[in-house]
This record gives C-alpha cells, structure tokens and sequence, in this order.
C-alpha cells in the first residue's frame, strides 16, 4: 500500500483519511510487537544471569525490603506576622523593604552604585 507522491496527490481526503488511519493503526501494531519481543529477551538475558526484572528496575522484592518507620510530622511554625518595613528607596518612596528576604531590585542598584544600607534606613516611617 506504498503511495507514491502522484498517488497521494491524485487521492480524496476520504481516501487519504482511511490511509492515515491504515497507517497509525499498524505503527501502533509494530510498536506492540517490538516492546513485547523486547521484554521477553530482556527477561530471557535476566534470567540467564539470575537477577530478577525487578532488581534490574530498581524494585526490590517486598519480602525483602524492610518495613518503613511512620515519619513524625512537622511541628507547626510559629506564625509570623507583617514586619515592619525598615528600608526605602530615595528616589521612590513607595518602595520600602523589610530587610528579609531577596533583597528588590532598587536595593541591589543602590548598594551597586556605592551607597550602603544604612543610607536606605528609614529614618520617620509612618507605617512602622
């Protein structure tokens, strides 16, 4: 059933349907086939050398794994509350910072052009 490119152009979207159909059905044949020959050589090679498909997985016989402990669950944090921003930004002072965390954008230029830290210290906050 090769088509060549005359055919194909020559064909009706009908008959080009029902070829891909063809198509897909018997690419998911052959793909069957190979994984199921492939398994059963895997497993033949497996059982030539003694080991078990499972231990060549990773999977570990469940007679032989030992049991898991119950993990202890997590005690609850404490919850934090809002901090009180501690830095701003001098050329916007809608920008403020609490100090923890990644520090903003406006820090990071601010400390790279030379200022430090304690330039960007509020001084008079409102909202402390």
């Amino acid at each position: 059933m090769l088509l060549t490119k005359t055919q194909l152009n020559k064909a009706s979207v009908k008959e080009l349907q029902q070829a891909a159909a063809a198509i897909k059905a018997e690419i998911a044949k052959r793909d069957s086939t190979t994984k199921t020959d492939l398994l059963k050589k895997v497993k033949k090679m497996a059982a030539d050398a003694g080991v078990s498909i499972e231990e060549l997985l990773g999977k570990a016989p469940k007679s032989v794994s030992a049991p898991k402990a119950p993990r202890a669950k997590k005690a609850a944090g404490k919850a934090r509350g809002k901090v009180a921003p501690k830095y701003q930004n001098p050329a916007n002072t809608a920008q403020i910072w609490t100090g923890r965390g990644r520090q903003p954008l406006w820090v990071a230029d601010a400390l790279a052009s030379g200022k430090t830290l304690d330039a960007l210290l509020i001084k008079n906050c409102n909202r402390c």
